[in-house]
């Protein structure tokens, strides 16, 4: 039996990597640019903080155009 198609191509899996991906690459970032100035580690946690609000917006942007 095949699973049924969602009616919408957004799901919550779309949702999950565009999360886990912009968090990611924040993440990776930062640690560049931190190592670049001498500390890998605080730019590692300041990308990962400012990679949170930065997922969360970009979550918000994909799914507010798939509304209209």
């Amino acid at each position: 039996m095949a699973a049924a198609a969602p009616s919408s191509p957004h799901s919550l899996a779309t949702a999950s990597g565009l999360l886990l991906g912009t968090v990611g690459l924040a993440m990776a970032v930062g640690a560049l640019l931190g190592w670049l100035v001498g500390s890998a580690g605080i730019g590692l946690l300041l990308g990962a903080i400012l990679g949170i609000p930065l997922s969360i917006g970009v979550v918000y942007t994909v799914y507010s155009r798939a509304g209209s």
